[in-house]
């Protein structure tokens, strides 16, 4: 489910507004985000496809509809709230917003091997986890160290500093 939310950027950031009480309506989400409109629509579509939010029947006008978190999405939006609560500026924001920082980060609360994080994200290619991997690190969020005791040393991933008060998010 993850990985599904975090497919398109804005979705977190609009989840976490409505969990602190942003109204629905587009025009103050909007603003709050400061998306795009059209990647802010894409993201409330694919939020609206996955079940976590919900028209609100009876409020707002049929062009400015009013939104609102389903059951479900009452469950996962205090997580992306405390996920960006976790976040210091523009830089990390757009840290997250990429498709697997958080899903990465989510498997990484101990030390595990390249193969342990690719079988537990399932549709990630090996080019896009090195990718994530290689970024998290850059930022400081990730740390790779080797696992000497293995037959041939391979790196162990471990999140640290802001990646790991995210991953501790879902422990």
């Amino acid at each position: 489910m993850l990985v599904n939310i975090t497919a398109r950027a804005w979705s977190l950031k609009i989840l976490a507004l409505l969990h602190e009480g942003v109204p629905g309506r587009q025009a103050p989400l909007l603003a709050a985000t400061g998306a795009g409109r059209s990647a802010f629509a894409a993201s409330l579509d694919h939020l609206a496809g996955l079940g976590l939010l919900e028209r609100n029947p009876g409020h707002g006008h049929p062009l400015r509809p009013e939104f609102r978190l389903t059951a479900q999405g009452l469950a996962v939006a205090p997580y992306a709230s405390a996920i960006l609560s976790q976040l210091d500026g523009e830089e990390d924001f757009a840290l997250i917003r990429k498709s697997w920082t958080v899903p990465v980060l989510a498997l990484i609360t101990r030390p595990r091997h390249f193969t342990e994080i690719r079988t537990g994200l399932g549709a990630i290619t090996d080019r896009a986890l090195s990718q994530s991997l290689g970024l998290l690190e850059d930022h400081q969020w990730l740390s790779r160290n080797f696992d000497y005791e293995a037959r041939r040393p391979r790196p162990l991933y471990q999140a640290i500093n802001r990646g790991q008060a995210i991953s501790q998010v879902f422990v």
